[in-house]
């Protein structure tokens, strides 16, 4: 069961469709926060992480909802999809991590925020691939862990930059 991807479809299909619902009140959270946005530094990068974020989760159940994909492909197709959020995740970070005047704990909880869901997708990936280890369970971690953390983004974009 946790190397294949038919036993999850009902779990990919909740999670695209919710996913998808939740990046398009990002856009417009954004949208009503769009001048307060670009005015704080860092702050545009971080809203796309949380775009990011979310259509992560619409990419990977996409994938798992393919039909007739064996291990193999499916492994080699998360891993694609994985690496690609990582490199963006990675850039975007440059400009939206918090600054060394700002408490370290700023830092530590943006780190673990945009990890939750970066590191289980990356296990999940190598685990599918490896028919060991855990599978999809991992990646049904990364999908929760997504959606955490660009709930959270989503907060700091709507309330957080009011205070």
């Amino acid at each position: 069961m946790a190397y294949e991807a038919s036993d999850w479809s009902d779990l990919f299909v909740a999670t695209a469709g919710a996913a998808a619902a939740l990046a398009g009140l990002v856009f417009v959270a954004v949208s009503i926060n769009l001048e307060r946005i670009l005015a704080l530094p860092g702050l545009p990068a971080r809203a796309l992480q949380t775009v990011l974020m979310l259509l992560l989760v619409v990419v990977v159940s996409i994938v798992a909802l393919l039909p007739g994909q064996d291990h193999v492909a499916l492994g080699v197709e998360l891993l694609v999809v994985a690496v690609g959020y990582v490199a963006g995740l990675v850039l975007t970070s440059r400009s939206s991590m918090p600054t060394r005047d700002q408490p370290r704990t700023w830092v530590v909880g943006r780190l673990v925020m945009l990890g939750l869901g970066a590191v289980p997708l990356l296990v999940g990936a190598f685990s599918v691939l490896a028919e060991s280890g855990g599978g999809l369970y991992w990646i049904g971690a990364g999908v929760v862990g997504a959606i955490g953390g660009g709930v959270a983004n989503a907060w700091v974009l709507l309330v957080e930059i009011h205070r």
